[in-house]
């Protein structure tokens, strides 16, 4: 008898690639991706996975895999497929040997993304095919579909899930791995060298290969109709699905698994059964606009949003003309993002903000130094986009501008893709400062390894990249490390940086406070020596707080230790009355 469990949708993933045969993983980490290879570890006799230095990394891993002959994947969020395209649009050209799949991870309604974009816009740029799972069930399942399918058309795919599927739970049955034999490794110079005149062969290829796929899209069982009242009818797919069945649970639906190449005549029939058909789907009008295009007359994005995740009472409202009135729940006090207590991000910020300085931000928890007090980061864009960042500016104003810039990034991010901005500053005689925030993990997804930690996915032990060797090898004459909370040698160090006239690095190596479980310091602060100055309180943390009288109170079950209100205090009001173990 098979068992059955409930599983978060990326832990379905990670089940349905094991049960399909996988043999190689590789993936950056990035919300709401990461559980998927998180989740793969704890079949690691069975299969490799990585956490690789960035997408494209992770993606050509997988093709490399694909090309010996197994089956493999490549995890990513929506932005990381940005980086992964190179490798996307080409191995699209190029086919499969073992199966490989790309599993891509939306962010509809930006909950840890800087944009909305929608991974199906990409693959039809790319032509390649794209399935899209509505729960956890389905998760598991379509991803051995999407590998046999893979091997089937020799094409890539990709699995789509958005940050709804990935983190909700579902039921799953559970099922045995399959004894996938590996594919016999045939040299094709014409089919995997993508030089001009080959590519120009296998486009015509992948064209038919892509027609095959479409009318077979017709009859693949990933594809379904649920015919009701056909009063009204719904194509939809993933996650929104639910939302119907629940808002419109008489209305006929065509569900579809597979959301590029979509099936013509399956949709064509449909429409004709239905009196008003309505397209229902999150973010951008993909199969609308499909549709709409083949003369089949379709009610979307007129009355749906392009914005955000999209809700049973939405559909309500917006077809059945429903205005429900539910009540409000209550409401939690607001509660704006701000780093942890004890972040040695604040320390450096703190510095900067009293400096009066700009910073070029990354993406990474370092970010948040934009909000208030701190307010130093000014700019925030993609990976890896503050070093470069800081280097247009400097060649768009000169280097007198830039005096009170710097760029900052975390070492993950460094790793990922700053690294050839720094290279780019060095080769172009640049003059910026930038400061490698060390915190020794990838914080903002959840503390995963990466290239300088000294340890792989799987928690062994490996060497461990030295970044301010890389720096120096890379040609950058000054390299400083300090630590982050010696804010007096920090902003000493900060003014003689930027005061050169060539490219510097400061690395301030300080450990993410949440990686050290062993308990913390602890201060206090006397009330009767409180001169009620506000200095501690300008770095912003939030275990600090001042009482009705305006003294100040630290909160003990907060505070981390990290000692940085006791170094701005000069009335020694504040006092470490407990060690640290």
């Amino acid at each position: 008898m098979s068992e059955k469990v409930i599983m978060l949708g990326n832990e379905a993933i990670a089940r349905g690639a094991y049960e399909a045969g996988v043999k190689v993983s590789s993936a950056y980490p990035g919300t709401p991706s990461t559980e998927i290879s998180e989740y793969l570890v704890q079949y690691r006799d069975d299969l490799y996975e990585e956490w690789a230095p960035n997408e494209k990394v992770a993606a050509e891993v997988a093709v490399g895999a694909s090309l010996a002959g197994v089956r493999s994947m490549a995890c990513m969020k929506h932005v990381g497929l940005n980086v992964a395209s190179d490798p996307l649009y080409s191995v699209s050209y190029m086919g499969v040997n073992g199966g490989l799949v790309f599993v891509v991870a939306d962010d509809p309604g930006l909950y840890s993304s800087q944009n909305e974009q929608d991974t199906r816009m990409v693959a039809r740029a790319s032509q390649v095919p794209v399935i899209e799972p509505s729960d956890s069930a389905e998760a598991k399942e379509f991803m051995k579909a999407a590998f046999e399918l893979s091997e089937q058309f020799d094409r890539p795919f990709i699995v789509r899930l958005t940050t709804r599927l990935s983190h909700s739970q579902g039921m799953v049955e559970l099922c045995e791995r399959e004894a996938v034999e590996d594919k016999v490794y045939e040299k094709n110079i014409r089919k995997n060298v993508m030089m001009p005149g080959n590519a120009k062969l296998r486009h015509v290829e992948i064209e038919k290969r892509n027609l095959e796929l479409a009318e077979a899209a017709n009859t693949l069982p990933i594809n379904r109709v649920e015919m009701n009242d056909t009063r009204i009818g719904v194509i939809t797919s993933g996650i929104p699905y639910e939302y119907v069945k629940e808002a419109l649970p008489e209305a006929s639906v065509l569900k579809l698994g597979m959301v590029n190449p979509l099936p013509r005549k399956m949709i064509e029939e449909f429409a004709s059964k239905v009196d008003t058909l309505y397209v229902v789907e999150e973010l951008d009008p993909v199969i609308e606009e499909q549709v709409k295009s083949w003369g089949i007359k379709a009610v979307g994005k007129e009355i749906f949003t392009v914005q955000g995740e999209y809700s049973a009472n939405m559909l309500r409202k917006a077809i059945l003309k429903q205005d429900l009135e539910i009540k409000a729940p209550a409401e939690a006090p607001q509660r704006p993002p701000i780093l942890c207590p004890g972040c040695p991000h604040r320390s450096v910020y703190y510095v900067l903000n009293k400096l009066k300085m700009h910073a070029a931000g990354d993406i990474g928890c370092y970010t948040l130094g934009a909000v208030a007090p701190l307010s130093v980061v000014d700019t925030t864009m993609c990976m890896g986009s503050s070093i470069s960042t800081l280097h247009g500016m400097e060649k768009a104003k000169g280097k007198e501008y830039i005096k009170n810039w710097v760029a900052v990034i975390g070492d993950s991010t460094f790793l990922h893709t700053g690294v050839n901005s720094l290279m780019n500053m060095v080769y172009n005689n640049a003059t910026g400062t930038v400061m490698i925030l060390d915190n020794s993990t990838t914080g903002m997804t959840g503390h995963q390894d990466h290239a300088a930690t000294g340890k792989t996915l799987q928690g062994d032990p490996t060497y461990a990249i030295n970044i301010p060797a890389l720096c120096h090898a890379m040609g950058v004459k000054n390299v400083v490390e300090i630590n982050a909370f010696d804010i007096a040698e920090l902003e000493k160090v900060i003014k003689e940086e930027v005061a050169r006239d060539e490219v510097s690095v400061i690395i301030t190596k300080s450990p993410c406070v949440l990686l050290d479980k062993s308990r913390k310091p602890i201060y206090i602060a006397h009330e009767d020596k409180c001169k009620k100055c506000g200095m501690c309180m300008k770095p912003g943390c939030p275990a600090m707080t001042k009482n009705a009288d305006g003294t100040i109170h630290i909160d003990d079950t907060m505070c981390t230790g990290c000692g940085l209100c006791e170094s701005l205090c000069k009335f020694d009001a504040i006092e470490l009355v407990k060690a640290g173990e």
